[in-house]
């Protein structure tokens, strides 16, 4: 491998979603991605499965090693330890619903970004790591809607408040809406 391992990593993640030879600025999505990559995810007792969350996107690594080849030497020592990021969330994220809903994980991924307003934060567009930080903190600590409006999994019909649940069973009540 010729770059530092966490690039190709990003590198990874980033194909999961988009492609990484699309050369238009105003179809990219790198430095975004770069934020939510640097971004943690993190979550609270009250909501401690959610910690099965983080994992699922900490397991993306183990993913990129096999299908990629790599293999970690001692510089990389304690990389498979390191906090889950949004982005690794989302992706995972992305992966599960693809699995119980269908459709590409690239498109769960894409729609909630868009749930997150966040879709016009292309490369040709300067990206406020303010506003993109605010945003995140309000998904993180949940002060979106009940409904789940500001966050991943914005419903029509809650049943209950959104905030008061666990991230999948948020993602399970916005797949049902949505076939």
């Amino acid at each position: 491998m010729t770059m530092p391992l966490d690039e190709a990593y990003f590198m990874w993640l980033y194909s999961q979603v988009g492609s990484v030879d699309v050369k238009n600025r105003s179809k990219t999505y790198w430095n975004l991605l770069r934020l939510l990559h640097r971004r943690e995810f993190y979550w609270t007792k009250k909501f401690e499965k959610d910690g099965n969350r983080a994992q699922d996107g900490k397991d993306l690594r183990r993913e990129f090693l096999r299908s990629t080849g790599t293999t970690l030497n001692k510089v990389d020592d304690g990389w498979m330890d390191m906090d889950c990021s949004m982005l690794e969330l989302l992706v995972a994220l992305s992966w599960k619903l693809a699995f119980d809903g269908g459709r590409e994980p690239a498109d769960w991924f894409w729609e909630m970004i868009a749930n997150l307003g966040l879709t016009e934060c292309t490369d040709a567009t300067s990206v406020s790591e303010t506003i993109l930080e605010e945003i995140l903190v309000k998904v993180i600590a949940r002060r979106y809607a009940p409904n789940g409006a500001g966050g991943l999994f914005p419903l029509q019909r809650a049943e209950q408040d959104q905030r008061r649940v666990e991230l999948w069973y948020q993602a399970q009540a916005y797949l049902l809406e949505r076939i």
